[in-house]
């Protein structure tokens, strides 16, 4: 008997791998407005880090998304992801540009709203981007095309805050920023997203049947009692607290950066956003160093010198000035690279049939993004606590993290 010909998602594999480049692009990108944005709507340090809140907080519908999700399909999530993408990108171009010569504040709040939107998308597009790519091809090649997503995914977070400086601010100091420049590079992110919509949405996808794969791990939940409910495990509910713990320290740096410049009298006139793409390359180099070290050391130790790292990172700048202690902090991002999938894999142990759902609720720890930094920014902006005192607040993320590590995470795993 002849053997049936795998199909060829070449096509598809490439479009759909664009789309996780563009997660990594639009969400680094929206961090890195924080200094265009404090500068152009000439806002204070805790406004500037509501750039964060809009975006992340979009993360706190990844339940109700999941849910959609199974009632519509992939492919259909998928392609409503990136249409919500795209309208939000050009209502936010319609909406700045009608209003250019409005106040700033309610400019400000238009693009808030608009990027709200956008988050909305990619929250869609997370959930459904790697299952794709799993999918489409040779099931014995899924590690390869999953790791060169990732990689793609990486080089777009370097690549963002170089977009804002070169393509947004076009050679404009980011001192001089104004709403004027947001307009036309976002209407051309749109029209490209919603191009990748229309294509995808012509394209033929294979089915991603979880009833099958549920039946094939079917016999092993039969061998293991599991608890009735994914609410009875401590170590879930404590991993989703150190996601949101973790995007305090991830996006904590570079959301801090633009204050630190503003505080520095040594820095004054440089522009943070510059810097940005130092901290994102070093997580796509930490990312790539994790994987090979992975598979010689434990994750828990792994993730305990990741901490150790990034900690005596953010310390040693205080012991610093100038330039010196802005590369000591850009250097966390080497050790932040591998924390998510880390954390991620301690809350989702020996959970059986209960997985998917505890994956759902972990990921709403993304909001803490949300919340840590504009209490950051608050703190930075108070004449006495300050910019220092902000970037502090860090270690306390970093010291629950490894306490969820070595003693969270192990919570609640036996029946």
């Amino acid at each position: 008997m002849t053997q049936k010909a795998q199909p060829n998602y070449t096509f598809a594999l490439t479009i759909v791998i664009i789309v996780c480049f563009l997660i990594g692009f639009v969400t680094t990108m929206n961090n890195s407005m924080i200094e265009f944005c404090k500068n152009a709507f000439q806002l204070n340090n805790f406004q500037s880090q509501l750039v964060n809140t809009a975006f992340y907080g979009a993360y706190i519908m990844s339940i109700p998304f999941g849910f959609m999700m199974s009632k519509i399909g992939y492919k259909a999530t998928l392609v409503l992801g990136l249409a919500v993408v795209g309208l939000g990108f050009v209502i936010n171009f319609l909406c700045i540009n009608s209003n250019l010569d409005g106040n700033v504040s309610t400019i400000y709040w238009m693009f808030l709203s608009c990027m709200f939107v956008v988050a909305l998308g990619i929250v869609m597009l997370q959930l459904v981007a790697n299952p794709y790519v799993m999918v489409l091809g040779a099931p014995e090649k899924g590690a390869f095309r999953m790791t060169l997503s990732q990689a793609l995914n990486s080089v777009a977070t370097t690549v963002a805050p170089w977009f804002i400086v070169t393509v947004i601010l076009n050679g404009k100091k980011a001192e001089n920023a104004v709403p004027d420049d947001i307009p036309y590079p976002y209407l051309g992110l749109g029209l490209f997203t919603l191009l990748l919509c229309v294509i995808l949405y012509f394209l033929k996808l294979p089915n991603i049947n979880e009833g099958e794969q549920a039946a094939e791990a079917s016999g092993e939940q039969k061998e293991r009692k599991y608890k009735s409910s994914v609410f009875k495990y401590p170590h879930v509910w404590f991993g989703a607290l150190a996601i949101f713990m973790y995007m305090g320290l991830e996006i904590g740096v570079p959301s801090m950066l633009s204050a630190y410049f503003k505080n520095e009298p040594s820095l004054q006139g440089l522009s943070a956003t510059e810097y940005l793409t130092y901290y994102w390359g070093g997580m796509m180099v930490g990312r790539f160093v994790g994987a090979g070290i992975l598979s010689k050391f434990k994750p828990r130790a792994l993730l305990t010198a990741c901490l150790i790292g990034g900690a005596a990172c953010v310390g040693i700048s205080f012991f610093l000035s100038g330039m010196a202690a802005v590369w000591a902090m850009l250097a966390a991002g080497l050790f932040h690279s591998v924390m998510w999938p880390l954390v991620f894999n301690l809350g989702l142990q020996e959970l059986g049939p209960h997985t998917k759902a505890a994956s759902g609720i972990i990921n709403l720890g993304v909001i803490g993004a949300a919340t840590l930094t504009p209490i950051m920014g608050w703190v930075a902006d108070a004449p006495s606590l300050g910019v220092g005192v902000a970037i502090c607040m860090m270690f306390i993320y970093y010291l629950y993290v490894m306490w969820f590590c070595w003693k969270g995470s192990r919570v609640g795993l036996k029946a």
